[in-house]
């Protein structure tokens, strides 16, 4: 029987510790390492990359404004005179926010195009090409004899996933779309512009979307089976109940009370982007920043990479040829557009289907 086997989703992150203490007589200054990291932390800074898709005019861009407080990402303004991109274009745009001597590099990716067509047949392809080359790129770093110190991170850790505010349930190219990309990414989808919805209309256009993802086997994050232990689950449980968020972006203050807040103004009043009486944009951000955004890096090393790193060496024919060597040729454009990890799901569940057995 072969031994090599594939690793699942679920089992590729790290198990928590479960060797019990030690039993100690005095301190002897562990928690100094925390201020080590700390420091580490203040001198390389962090990176995060985030993927917006949606169709044009859902507000994409003043939505990564609004997140990170700063002019990340230019909005072009409709011009009836320039023809609309007969395909799908992805731009991407890189930014150092530093806050209290903390360097984050955020590198924004835009998908202009996505869904715009009569025809949207397969127009999830260039992403999911896009997705896989940062990973192909990533791997090839990895297989040098001689490697960086620090490779580049460009691959995507979070792809937001703009839901039209129609109210009433997915359209067939959401599916479609939310089908292959959560294999490969983790994918976080949003009701968009909000403000056009009653809140009866916004409640009832979530359940169906969560219907909608249970019924097509939509595992969108946070993945019920990466919560490492009982705060995860507690935690995650209460995110996964909202998804997905309702949201409304504005890069303008306004006065409201004596107080500057950040809103869209409109004939009936002010719309807060920061009051959960009027959206759930703080939902958004403390799930992409405060609280998750060190777990989506490590789901995406641990098991989207990872998956991606297993098929490409197995698909390659990987050869030892000594110490630090392997053979594996660049990933062709069928194989940067083939939903990977799927396959790696697959073999997963047989071998612990056999495992049972």
């Amino acid at each position: 029987m072969d031994e090599r086997r594939s690793p699942s989703p679920c089992s590729s992150r790290p198990s928590s510790p479960r060797t019990p203490p030690s039993e100690m007589f005095g301190p002897v200054g562990i928690e100094a390492v925390l201020d080590q990291l700390r420091i580490k932390a203040m001198k390389t800074g962090f990176e995060f990359n985030i993927m917006v898709v949606g169709q044009s005019g859902l507000g994409k861009s003043t939505m990564v404004n609004t997140l990170f407080k700063s002019k990340v990402w230019q909005s072009t303004e409709p011009n009836l005179d320039v023809p609309m991109p007969q395909t799908l274009e992805l731009h991407s745009v890189t930014h150092v926010i530093e806050e209290k001597g903390l360097k984050l590099k955020l590198t924004v990716t835009d998908t202009p195009g996505f869904g715009d067509q009569i025809n949207n047949d397969k127009c999830w392809d260039p992403i999911l090409s896009y997705i896989n080359q940062q990973y192909e790129q990533y791997l090839q770093e990895e297989l040098l004899i001689t490697r960086q110190r620090h490779i580049p991170d460009t691959r995507v850790h979070c792809c937001v996933y703009f839901v039209p505010p129609t109210g009433h349930c997915l359209r067939p190219l959401d599916i479609e779309f939310l089908r292959r990309l959560c294999r490969t990414v983790n994918v976080v989808p949003v009701i968009a512009r909000a403000d056009s919805l009653t809140i009866e209309e916004r409640d009832a256009f979530r359940s169906r979307i969560q219907q909608n993802l249970k019924t097509h086997c939509i595992d969108v994050y946070p993945q019920k089976c990466f919560d490492e232990d009982v705060n995860d689950r507690l935690l995650n449980s209460k995110i996964r109940e909202q998804i997905p968020f309702a949201v409304v972006g504005a890069d303008r203050e306004h006065i409201v009370n004596g107080r500057c807040v950040l809103g869209r103004k409109t004939k009936w009043g002010i719309i807060e982007v920061e009051n959960m009486a009027h959206c759930e944009f703080l939902l958004l951000r403390d799930l992409l920043i405060r609280s998750h955004l060190q777990d989506l890096k490590d789901i995406t090393h641990n098991v989207h990479y990872e998956n991606y790193r297993v098929l490409r060496l197995n698909e390659s024919h990987v050869l030892p040829r000594g110490p630090g060597w392997v053979n594996l040729a660049p990933a062709s454009p069928g194989q940067l557009m083939a939903p990977g990890p799927g396959k790696v799901r697959k073999r997963a569940n047989k071998d612990a289907k056999d495992e049972e057995c």
